[in-house]
């Protein structure tokens, strides 16, 4: 797509690393296992319209787009579809699973599918110069590389990401080693997946995309697992919960009602060292975090409620109102509340008695890539967030299907610190930096002041997505090590991703 219509689209309110230094050789074979002729998990997976019932109490279905698959080899409980809302199905695979993929697009437009946190060649990236046209379909193979961890799948065309995704087609992909009830964590029905989705409804009951051009989608309503104000029935005892943001553009901070602890065991690539007890957590779109609870410890009873808690990211722009052009059933100039708005995430309901666990001291230590090995240490690879003519962009560059910078070539298996800079003066906003090709770490955080925040930030495990602040500067560490190619990297807010706000960057040998 040029330059000039990404412009109609953002003037109509439209719209790595493993890659990158994974911690560990567990389950990962060589990158020549892709070319296997049998896959150990063989689905099909189909994008299409449909209906669903997004609020419980009105019953009334509603128009979305979603995915819809079906298990063709592989183990029992490898596929499961979602009960409620529009999402599709969890997809569950061991490490090292060579997993092929047949997806068919029975959307009126072009699509593609990104496996989020996943290493996997070029080929089944989902870099949007391969999307399918309505009625194509294109066949995804890869073998899973890296440790246990919550990953998930949405799509990625250019241009319309964040309407698809809004439109409902998200799910989640877990990997699991079946050591976990070893590890001393709750298993079964004790684990628990939540994906939180903010959306619009129109005057109709239809959903409403309506982006902020500079701000991004902002819904009125909180979805979880696809349901508005959900309410969980849970067991009283010890549970793992996978917390997925799968919204276009809100920032969630975390916290539970009753004022307890919120107790971190994972983020984006899979278990921390050890766990650590957090008064909230932040969450920026396309991050996941793991925490483990104790439901029935609460004084006030068999109920209690997950929440967002207000908070200011120190950015001019986040009490904007949302604007822009009604689609998906109108909703012209409507928003949700401003990001940062206190809200209500969803309730758990105990109901029966299920077991206590003592909380693990000790989880899994990421093995993170040594400051010794880091060639550009002193110099790293500098990525600006900047603005220019009402358009978000990366070192002053929109996206082009296939332009790779200078900057932007990278070699390898070489060790590289990345910074990414967000000083983009009196329009700053936060933004969810994600790059495509598995996991990094976090080596340090400089320069801005948000102490509603800050305490909820948890930089310690590998990721794929982290949040970048106002007047920050974050620097990261990644190691391309199995696969060479154009990947990306881009705002996670999706609408910033529509109008350009992503690059490729060429891995070579």
């Amino acid at each position: 797509m040029g330059v000039s219509s990404r412009r109609e689209i953002l003037q109509a309110g439209l719209a790595a690393a493993g890659g990158l230094a994974f911690a560990c050789t567990r389950g990962r074979p060589s990158a020549a296992a892709e070319t296997r002729s049998a896959p150990d998990v063989e689905l099909a997976l189909r994008a299409a319209p449909a209906e669903a019932i997004l609020d419980p109490a009105s019953r009334r279905p509603v128009g979305v787009w979603r995915y819809e698959g079906r298990l063709v080899k592989g183990r029992s409980g490898t596929l499961t579809d979602a009960t409620t809302g529009a999402l599709g199905p969890t997809i569950r695979v061991r490490p090292g699973d060579h997993v092929r993929v047949r997806f068919e697009n029975a959307l009126p437009e072009s699509s593609i599918v990104h496996w989020h946190g996943l290493d996997v060649p070029e080929e089944s990236d989902g870099h949007p110069r391969f999307a399918v046209g309505p009625g194509g379909s294109r066949t995804y193979d890869f073998v899973v590389a890296g440790r246990p961890a919550t990953a998930w799948y949405h799509p990625h065309p250019d241009g319309r990401t964040g309407a698809q995704v809004y439109a409902g087609l998200a799910g989640l992909f877990i990997v699991s080693d079946g050591d976990d009830e070893a590890r001393g964590l709750p298993v079964g029905p004790f684990d628990l997946p939540i994906v939180i989705q903010d959306r619009l409804f129109g005057p109709d009951g239809a959903l409403a995309y309506a982006p902020n051009p500079i701000l991004g989608m902002l819904g009125d309503r909180v979805l979880v697992n696809g349901v508005e104000d959900a309410t969980l029935d849970v067991r009283e005892g010890s549970t793992r919960l996978r917390i997925l943001n799968g919204s276009n553009a809100r920032i969630y901070k975390l916290a539970w009602s009753d004022g307890s602890p919120v107790v971190v065991i994972a983020t984006d690539g899979g278990l921390l060292a050890a766990p650590v007890a957090k008064p909230y957590v932040m969450l920026a779109p396309g991050e996941r975090i793991e925490i483990w609870t104790e439901f029935g410890r609460s004084p006030t009873g068999s109920r209690v409620t997950l929440e967002s808690l207000a908070f200011d990211a120190g950015a001019s722009g986040m009490g904007m109102g949302g604007m822009g052009m009604g689609m998906m059933g109108g909703g012209r100039g409507r928003s949700g509340p401003a990001n940062g708005a206190a809200l209500t995430v969803c309730r758990f309901s105990v109901r029966g008695a299920g077991r206590k666990l003592p909380l693990p001291r000790r989880l899994d230590p990421p093995a993170f890539r040594p400051a010794a090995e880091v060639v550009n240490g002193r110099e790293p690879r500098r990525f600006e967030v900047s603005m220019a003519m009402m358009r978000w962009m990366l070192n002053g560059a929109p996206f082009e299907m296939e332009e790779v910078a200078a900057n932007e070539r990278i070699k390898r298996g070489v060790t590289e610190d990345w910074e990414f800079a967000n000083l983009a003066g009196m329009m700053a906003l936060p933004h969810p930096i994600h790059i495509h090709g598995g996991q990094f770490q976090i080596v340090s955080r400089a320069g801005a002041s948000a102490p509603t925040v800050a305490d909820g930030l948890v930089d310690g495990g590998w990721k794929d997505t982290f949040l970048l602040l106002p007047g920050e500067r974050v620097r990261v560490r990644v190691r391309f090590a199995r696969h060479a190619g154009l990947f990306l990297y881009h705002c996670h807010n999706l609408e910033h991703e529509d109008m350009g706000m992503m690059r490729n960057f060429r891995v070579e040998t």
